[in-house]
C-alpha cells in the first residue's frame, strides 16, 4: 500500500477526532459540571503486595486483599484480571465495595502497572493466560476460585482454560465473569468507525505498530501535551453515557501510564486472539457475562458469540454503557458478582454436605 493510501483512513479518523474535540470544547465551555466523583480517592486502595514468578521469569505485582466481614469464614477468592493499557487499579469500585464478601487478589498484567516486561515475542494472549495459571496456583488460596476478566483480562481467562482446561472442569476454578471481553473476531471490528475506514486501519495496523516502537520517544511527547485529544478518545471509547470528569482523568491517566512501546507489542496479539474452543471448558460452572450497549471496542455481538458457546451462563447487556464497565456501572457490575459470588459459595457449600 503506497504512503499517500496508508494515509487516507488515518487522516478521515483525524478529522473525526478533530471534530468531536471541537464538539466536547463547545459543550464543557457551556455548562459547569458538578462532578460527583471528585472526592473519590481513585488508585489509592492497596493491599498485601506479592510477586509472582512467571514462567518467563518475569516478576508480576499481585496485590492481596483480605478484608473479609466476620460472618464469612471460607476461603473463597475472587481474582481480578484487568484490560489492555490499562492496570489493577480499574477495579477501584470493585476493590472498594466487595472486599467484605471474599478474599479478593489483584494483579497487573505483565508489562503493565507495577509489573515487569518480558520479551517481546511474549506480549500476547497466551502468554496471560500462563501467567494467570500461575497466579492462581500462587495465591488463590484453599478455596474455590473466582475469575473475572475485563477486556484483555477475559481473553487472558480463556487463554488459561485453553492451556490448562482441568482447573475449569475439576479443579478449583468455581466460576468466572466475562465483561466487555471477546473470543476472538477484533480484527474484523470497525471500533466504532465507518466500515472501510475500520478495515483500512486494520490494514495498516502492522505499519502502525513498527513506526510506534520506532518513534516511540515521539509519540510519548505527543501523549503528554496532547491533553485534549487524551481526554476525547478516552471518553468515546471507555464510556457511554456522560460520566464525571474525574472518572475520565483516571481512566485516562492509567491509560497514559502504560508505555506507548507496551500498547503496540500487544496490539498484534489482541487481534490474533482467537479462543471460542476454549469456552467449552467453563460451561460446567458458574459464569457471568455482561457488556454494554454502546461498547465500541468489544461490542455485544462479541458477547453474543460468547454465549452461544456457554448457553448456561447469566448474560446481562447494560444499558448506555461503554467499555469501562466496571467503573460506568459499577452498582451494576458489584451486584452481578456478588450474585455470582453467591452462587459459587452455596455450590460449594452443597457439595461439602453430600460429600
Amino acid at each position: 500500500m503506497s504512503r499517500r493510501n496508508l494515509l487516507i483512513p488515518a487522516g478521515i479518523a483525524a478529522l473525526g477526532i478533530a471534530a468531536g474535540i471541537l464538539a466536547e470544547r463547545v459543550i464543557v465551555g457551556r455548562q459547569v459540571r458538578y462532578d460527583p466523583d471528585a472526592e473519590e480517592d481513585f488508585g489509592a486502595l492497596r493491599g498485601q503486595t506479592v510477586t509472582v514468578i512467571a514462567d518467563d521469569g518475569v516478576g508480576l505485582h499481585v496485590e492481596i486483599d483480605d478484608f473479609r466481614a466476620p460472618s464469612v469464614s471460607d476461603d473463597l477468592t475472587v481474582i481480578f484480571s484487568h484490560g489492555y493499557s490499562l492496570n489493577q487499579d480499574s477495579w477501584h469500585f470493585q476493590r472498594r465495595d466487595l472486599r467484605p464478601f471474599a478474599r479478593l487478589v489483584f494483579a497487573d498484567q505483565r508489562a503493565h502497572g507495577k509489573s515487569k516486561k518480558g520479551d517481546r515475542t511474549r506480549s500476547n494472549v497466551d502468554q496471560l493466560g500462563f501467567d494467570l495459571g500461575r497466579i492462581v496456583d500462587e495465591v488463590g488460596g484453599d478455596g474455590p476460585i473466582i475469575l473475572v476478566g475485563h477486556s484483555m483480562g477475559g481473553m487472558s481467562v480463556m487463554a488459561l482454560a485453553a492451556h490448562r482446561p482441568e482447573l475449569f472442569t475439576d479443579g478449583p476454578i468455581a466460576g468466572v465473569a466475562l465483561l466487555a471481553t471477546t473470543a476472538g473476531g477484533l480484527s474484523e471490528s470497525p471500533f466504532g468507525m465507518p466500515a472501510p475506514v475500520g478495515k483500512a486501519l486494520h490494514r495498516i495496523a502492522p505499519s502502525v505498530v513498527d513506526a510506534a516502537l520506532a518513534q516511540g520517544d515521539l509519540i510519548e511527547f505527543g501523549r503528554r501535551y496532547g491533553n485534549d485529544l487524551g481526554l476525547w478518545l478516552t471518553k468515546k471509547y471507555s464510556f457511554g453515557s456522560n460520566v464525571s470528569p474525574a472518572l475520565t482523568n483516571f481512566t485516562s491517566e492509567m491509560i497514559n501510564a502504560t508505555p506507548i512501546e507496551v500498547i503496540a507489542e500487544f496490539l498484534p496479539g489482541l487481534e490474533a486472539h482467537e479462543k471460542a474452543d476454549a469456552l467449552a471448558a467453563m460451561t460446567g460452572i458458574e459464569s457471568l457475562v455482561m457488556v454494554g450497549d454502546k461498547d465500541l471496542l468489544t461490542p455485544p455481538s462479541h458477547s453474543a458469540a460468547i454465549i452461544q458457546r456457554m448457553p448456561g451462563a447469566e448474560f446481562e447487556l447494560l444499558a448506555d454503557t461503554g467499555h469501562m464497565l466496571m467503573l460506568e456501572r459499577f452498582p451494576e457490575v458489584n451486584y452481578a458478582l456478588r450474585e455470582l459470588i453467591s452462587r459459587v459459595r452455596r455450590n460449594a457449600a452443597d457439595a461439602a454436605v453430600s460429600n
